[in-house]
């Protein structure tokens, strides 16, 4: 695996290429991002992955500066797993050589609720490094994690209204056998949290069977879920049942018609913030 550290290194490795599969990510690799590598290199050839902890998608109040950087130790992880054929771990420095004045913001319709509304220029922050990134690789495929879900369709919202001639795969979120989605995050986590941790996708699938049983006050079920979290403990942001295709709240006929629908939250624990979302 080559790893390189400037834009112009990283085209000299890909000249030519025209079937790159992208991966995308801030580092602290888990099983969950190796899983995207192999499926990337499922549908394309080379594989190219980043590794950059992107400061316009943090928040002032956010956790920048004490996110996990172990490159060295991704670099190994990745080197073992064999599929990529470059690393591009790029510096502040070289991604924003100048201030970043050109940003790309989200429509409202997507980009200012859920995780919009509480951390409001977190899709800027994402949509723009992507765009960015897509800029250096020029990959005919990239793969994204389903766990952030509401990432996944601001990114493929983005392609589809820039032309961009990038397929956005989806991976199935990864989880620990008790139910807990991988995360970065998670190592922040004390022995209690930890143990707890899984009762956040435990609500996801109560909101899910409640609304299959055929509950449709489903903003109760909701608030349901809030209380449930607070009094274990937690302090969540939201648990909203959206439509998979545009994330808006369904409709009563919508949801006696069988619309697919997911069931999305953010929720602290202790200080760490985690998402998790499940299909229905």
């Amino acid at each position: 695996m080559k790893v390189v550290h400037t834009i112009e290194d990283l085209r000299d490795q890909l000249r030519g290429q025209l079937r790159a599969a992208f991966v995308p990510t801030m580092g602290n690799l888990h099983a969950a991002h190796l899983s995207l590598m192999r499926l990337a290199h499922q549908h394309g050839d080379p594989v190219v992955a980043s590794i950059f902890v992107n400061r316009l998608q943090f928040g002032p109040n956010e956790d920048f500066d004490r996110y996990p950087r172990t490159l060295a130790e991704d670099i190994e992880k990745l080197e073992r797993e064999r599929d990529v054929y470059v690393l591009f771990a790029p510096d502040e420095r070289e991604m924003y050589p100048e201030p970043q004045n050109f940003r790309i913001r989200p429509g409202d319709a997507l980009g200012n609720i859920l995780e919009g509304e509480f951390r409001p220029d977190f899709f800027m922050g994402v949509s723009t490094v992507v765009l960015k990134l897509f800029s250096c690789v020029q990959p005919r495929v990239a793969v994204f994690g389903k766990k952030d879900y509401q990432q996944l369709m601001v990114v493929r919202a983005m392609c589809r209204q820039f032309q961009l001639p990038v397929e956005i795969l989806a991976h199935e979120t990864v989880r620990d056998p008790d139910g807990l989605a991988l995360s970065s995050r998670n190592r922040f986590l004390s022995a209690a949290e930890r143990a707890e941790a899984p009762n956040l996708y435990g609500q996801l699938q109560q909101v899910r069977d409640a609304v299959r049983a055929g509950r449709d006050d489903w903003a109760g079920v909701e608030a349901q879920a809030m209380q449930t979290l607070r009094n274990r403990g937690w302090d969540p942001d939201y648990v909203s049942v959206r439509r998979q295709r545009d994330l808006q709240p369904p409709t009563l006929q919508e949801i006696h018609e069988r619309e697919p629908l997911v069931v999305l939250t953010a929720a602290r624990l202790g200080s760490t913030r985690l998402i998790d979302n499940l299909e229905f």
